[in-house]
């Protein structure tokens, strides 16, 4: 069972009747240098996200098996994006993203790297205009979706994700969900607050107040995504939603690799990637890649 320190939280978000507003952020964009480079260096890939990197790259690749062409939306400083690339040097990857300073800061990473599978656009996720129709095998997006201003933005990158994927294309979304409880919110942004910086602790909180409803994803899924597509959330409490297509078959060398991986993390992130991972699966996604 979930982390016996959690359940409160959860039983309070699993039966509260009220849903907290949804506060979108006050800033689209993350234009500001200093700022860009504190979150950066937060959550770069061996820090307080480690655990949540490795357990979506390793449900990305899943999804990703055969694919030659994925667009990676609202990449940020690119953490997860290299993380996934490497993974899958047979793809080649286009990250896309609209704030300049992130975008530097994503090419500076890639660089570092040595990765020669990933390419950037400077862009918005609701107006892929620069992306021809049907020209990909495969939309990612990780914890960005939650930055878009509206629902009608949000079902704006519905359509556009529609319009530049490949009939039956590989797809894997995650973001927040929207809690109900304020007190849950301040809970989930702080609970790592020693071990993070105070701006990424804030970021959190923005973020988790910005998320949009479980219900609004099922809704625009169905409505702009079309069919092929199963939405999952983490148990009882949906801080976590994911949209995805269906898995291809690990080779039995990248599922040791993944293994090797979650045994490597350090003792608490290692307990945080299994947390994860049980909340899907009670939440209903099968297939572990790391079991």
């Amino acid at each position: 069972m979930p982390r016996l320190s959690m359940l409160p939280v959860i039983l309070r978000e699993a039966f509260a009747e009220r849903t907290l507003p949804r506060e979108p952020e006050p800033d689209l964009v993350m234009g500001d240098a200093e700022q860009v480079a504190a979150y950066t260096q937060a959550g770069r890939i061996d820090g307080v996200m480690s655990a949540a990197y490795l357990f979506h790259s390793a449900r990305i690749s899943q999804v990703l098996q055969g694919r030659a062409r994925v667009v990676d939306l609202g990449c940020g400083p690119a953490t997860q994006l290299a993380q996934i690339a490497e993974f899958n040097p047979e793809t080649s990857f286009v990250g896309v993203e609209l704030s300049a300073e992130m975008l530097l800061q994503a090419k500076q990473h890639v660089q570092s790297t040595g990765l020669n599978n990933v390419d950037f656009i400077q862009g918005d996720m609701t107006d892929l205009h620069q992306i021809e129709s049907g020209s990909a095998d495969g939309v990612i997006s990780t914890m960005a979706l939650h930055h878009l201003p509206s629902q009608g933005h949000l079902e704006k990158c519905f359509a556009e994700i529609r319009r530049i994927l490949k009939p039956n294309g590989a797809l894997y979304l995650v973001d927040f969900g929207r809690l109900k409880s304020l007190r849950s919110v301040i809970y989930f942004a702080y609970m790592n607050a020693r071990y993070q910086t105070h701006i990424f602790s804030l970021d959190y909180e923005r973020s988790l107040r910005a998320a949009f409803l479980r219900e609004e994803f099922i809704q625009l899924a169905s409505a702009r995504l079309g069919i092929g597509y199963d939405v999952y959330s983490t148990f009882l409490m949906p801080i976590l939603v994911v949209i995805k297509s269906a898995d291809g078959l690990l080779s039995a060398e990248q599922r040791r690799r993944f293994g090797e991986l979650r045994d490597s993390l350090p003792k608490k992130y290692r307990s945080d990637l299994d947390l994860i991972r049980q909340l899907f699966r009670l939440g209903g996604l099968r297939d572990d890649p790391f079991g």
